[in-house]
């Protein structure tokens, strides 16, 4: 029994325009717009990259994400073409307190942010993302908690951060970093899961609570509910989706 991880959810005020913006940084496409939300992912029907989705929200972001996205590049000179494209597209420069770093922290135009890595082996072959990051007081716990989640082992782990990766060796990380005020950062963006058509998503649910997860749902959901809100042991929201039959 297993679950995998999905997509990358954001909260959107304008859920289409932030899903553009996102599927021509990265060179994705636009899988399915409806009006309850938009699903942007790779073309490639056999790369292992987390989808991102877009949901429809009511306020305006203001505060940091708990959660952002790190993207890759191949040479310094596609760090620059990366940042030039995604100013181009509406993004903006961020100043977090980061400092002189090799990398640019932006903002899309809903304000989410995000980095442009310099070139790193670590991240050679994962794809336009490179890592998904999450901001935690106690990387370990939560990336054990994750790897459970996934199915992803856990790959490295200091006392700065710790992170996971399928064992393919394909597609983004996840990642958690040590950020002491995390508990208090913005959670516009969660993730989703998703069980296997093989698998009894109550089962799934169970597993999930047993490793330390916390059910948000005020009732217990009916048994066909497209998903179940949980909440990781940082008190991080996350979906646990039914697989669809057929």
């Amino acid at each position: 029994m297993s679950t995998r991880l999905a997509c990358v959810v954001f909260d959107a005020v304008e859920p289409r325009s932030v899903a553009r913006f996102w599927a021509e940084l990265l060179g994705w496409e636009v899988l399915v717009d409806r009006p309850g939300g938009v699903d942007v992912a790779a073309s490639d029907p056999d790369g292992l990259d987390v989808a991102l989705t877009f949901l429809p929200a009511r306020r305006s972001k203001s505060a940091k994400n708990r959660i952002h996205l790190d993207l890759s590049s191949r040479s310094l000179d596609h760090q620059r073409v990366q940042v030039d494209r995604a100013l181009s597209l509406g993004a903006r420069r961020l100043d977090i307190g980061q400092g002189a770093v090799p990398w640019a922290v932006l903002a899309d135009p809903e304000g989410n942010e995000f980095c442009v890595l310099e070139p790193r082996e670590h991240y050679v072959d994962t794809g336009a993302v490179a890592a998904i990051v999450v901001d935690t007081e106690n990387p370990l716990r939560l990336a054990e908690f994750w790897s459970t989640a996934a199915g992803w082992p856990v790959t490295h782990d200091s006392a700065r951060y710790a992170g996971i990766r399928s064992a393919t060796g394909q597609g983004p990380w996840l990642e958690f970093l040590r950020t002491p005020e995390a508990q208090g950062e913005c959670r516009r963006l969660h993730l989703d899961l998703i069980a296997f058509p093989t698998d009894d998503p109550a089962e799934e649910a169970a597993r999930l609570r047993a490793a330390g997860a916390v059910p948000m749902n005020p009732d217990t959901p009916p048994a066909n509910a497209p998903a179940l809100v949980l909440a990781d042991p940082e008190t991080n929201e996350f979906c646990l989706l039914r697989a669809a039959s057929g």
